[in-house]
């Protein structure tokens, strides 16, 4: 959440009150020298998505397969994955870290930003980029890229295996909003008592249309369809938050607070001195799309839908218990973590009109997974480079004293990929 509040904060202090702190067009200029942002998730994560569809994520679906039925049980389950889901859909915050950016930023039905990733990740090997190589295409870099299965990721949410690997022409042709001009009456069945998620509020016919096998959703249409099963929840979080991207930046709507926290609709300030880093571990299988399937069970107050833990690749794959992964730090895709500082604000742009300096520092996975060289979401605080990063910065340092961008993943080659009008 912390680069949530840090874009917000940018435009809030500068703002005139009522609704900003009143500093003024040059507070940021004065008084931010660098900004560290450690595993940040500026353009969202695709759990966020699975925790509003089905109060699940890779944890719940692998616990889900070890010990069938006991999260299906009368007891253990509807006091267990319900409650979560219940309390989890008054909490605004998961709906601000969903993906940000469409299909632009996520991928489509065939393609992704991640096209060619490699899955076996002990044996991928990385690259260090030095501050004076910036040429994604030398001889190192492009070992990584070796293709072995083409994973279409842009398919965020899929219904069965065959929507997550067919080539679109194959998929049936009815689109999320057909299925939802079909059906969209609303079935409160009162003897399920209180209405504690909108799923209840559905008619089973609904629920079966939107799980039919075979479909496919992407970052885009994800949100017709949370708009659809959640329409309360949506309507309440989405007037404070928002996920698109910007035509025209000077546009006076852009003011609102809502856009303050969507790097892709906000101008960094006019700060040309100021710095940028976007620090965050690689190397570590990271949630990007699952796999789904109707829940097996039609009572009353059961979630519909659940991470289809049958389906699994063929070894080395990025597929494994119905969940998709690609690179990251294990809550975050290096995507969300590293393309704004790796393009999105690269010099100026119309994100970041003065041209302020912005620095990709990875950190790279290495065995043991926890200690001082841990690169995971949380234990990365204890990261020993890290520390000594934040130290160097912190006591003066500049580009060259800190190494400038260090890079172990994919994500300039990721970012290429991306049509983004800068």
């Amino acid at each position: 959440m912390g680069v949530a509040y840090f874009l917000h904060f940018l435009k809030w202090v500068e703002t005139l009150p009522p609704i900003g702190g009143g500093g003024g067009s040059g507070w940021c200029a004065e008084h931010i020298k660098a900004i560290v942002n450690i595993g940040p998730s500026f353009l969202g994560v695709p759990k966020a998505v699975s925790n509003i569809l089905s109060a699940e994520g890779k944890d719940v679906a692998y616990f889900r397969a070890m010990a069938p039925g006991v999260l299906d049980s009368g007891t253990l389950g509807l006091r267990a994955l319900e409650h979560v889901m219940r309390v989890s859909r008054t909490w605004d915050s998961v709906v601000s870290l969903m993906p940000k950016g469409g299909e632009t930023i996520w991928g489509n039905m065939d393609w992704s930003p991640e096209d060619e990733h490699v899955c076996d990740f002990s044996k991928k090997r990385y690259f260090r980029l030095s501050p004076s190589d910036n040429n994604v295409n030398n001889s190192d870099a492009k070992q990584v890229f070796r293709v072995k299965d083409s994973v279409k990721y842009g398919r965020m949410i899929s219904f069965g295996k065959a929507a997550s690997v067919l080539h679109s022409s194959q998929l049936p042709t009815a689109v999320l909003k057909e299925i939802l001009h079909m059906s969209a009456s609303r079935n409160f069945n009162s003897s399920c008592g209180e209405a504690w998620t909108e799923y209840d509020e559905m008619s089973r016919e609904s629920i079966r249309k939107i799980g039919a096998a075979d479909k496919a959703y992407t970052a885009t249409t994800l949100f017709d369809l949370l708009r659809f099963v959640a329409p309360k929840m949506m309507n309440r979080t989405e007037a404070h938050f928002s996920h698109g991207i910007a035509d025209n930046l000077e546009d006076p709507k852009y003011n609102n607070y809502k856009y303050w926290s969507n790097p892709l609709e906000m101008k960094l300030p006019d700060a040309p001195n100021m710095e940028i880093y976007c620090s965050y571990g690689v190397g570590i299988p990271t949630e990007r799309s699952y796999v789904y399937k109707l829940s097996p069970s039609n009572k009353c107050k059961r979630i519909p839908y659940q991470i289809d833990t049958s389906v699994d690749g063929e070894d080395g794959s990025c597929l494994k218990r119905g969940v998709y992964f690609a690179d990251g730090d294990e809550s975050v895709p290096v995507l969300s973590a590293g393309f704004m500082c790796a393009k999105g604000w690269k010099g100026r742009t119309r994100f970041n009109p003065s041209g302020i300096n912005t620095y990709v520092r990875e950190y790279q996975s290495k065995a043991p997974t926890s200690g001082i060289k841990s690169t995971t979401h949380v234990d990365i605080m204890g990261n020993i480079a890290l520390i000594e990063d934040i130290l160097r910065v912190a006591a003066g340092a500049t580009r060259e004293e800190i190494g400038g961008d260090k890079i172990y993943s994919d994500i300039l080659r990721m970012s290429e990929r991306i049509n983004l009008r800068l």
